[in-house]
């Protein structure tokens, strides 16, 4: 009798262990880390003081409130509150008037004095990239 060699089985691995799966996710992780991490920093180093920004009549998280002022003029609505460790918070309303009878608002958001973020209505989303650089404060004057 003759008996039959059978070839081990050799099992394919899961999706996740397979080698292009596994560099695509690792280079998604280094661009997420680059846009997250890296982008701001050099963003922030490019224009330490925000004199670029202030300029162009843009707003960036971690300005201070006298630079947003020098940025878009003065808010017409502060609202303020404390956190329960009791840190400042103050939320900025800008109003930019379209016709007489349309208005959008602009917000900011600063804790301790330093702005956090912000959103402007019709945005979606609430991102500081977000901030309309050609529609300056409207009481502002160059």
């Amino acid at each position: 009798m003759e008996q039959s060699q059978t070839e081990p089985s050799v099992e394919e691995p899961s999706l996740i262990r397979r080698k292009p799966v596994r560099m695509a996710i690792y280079a998604g992780l280094a661009v997420f880390f680059f846009l997250m991490v890296v982008w701001p920093m050099i963003v922030h180093f490019r224009d330490p003081d925000f004199q670029t920004h202030i300029e162009q009549h843009r707003v960036m998280v971690g300005m201070t409130k006298d630079q947003v002022l020098q940025s878009w003029g003065g808010p017409q609505t502060i609202n303020t509150s404390f956190t329960k460790d009791g840190l400042r918070r103050e939320e900025w309303i800008f109003e930019d008037w379209e016709s007489a009878a349309v208005v959008k608002h602009r917000y900011l958001y600063f804790e301790e004095g330093s702005l956090i973020g912000g959103w402007y209505e019709g945005a979606g989303e609430r991102r500081s990239r977000d901030f309309p650089a050609e529609k300056p404060h409207s009481k502002f004057q160059p």
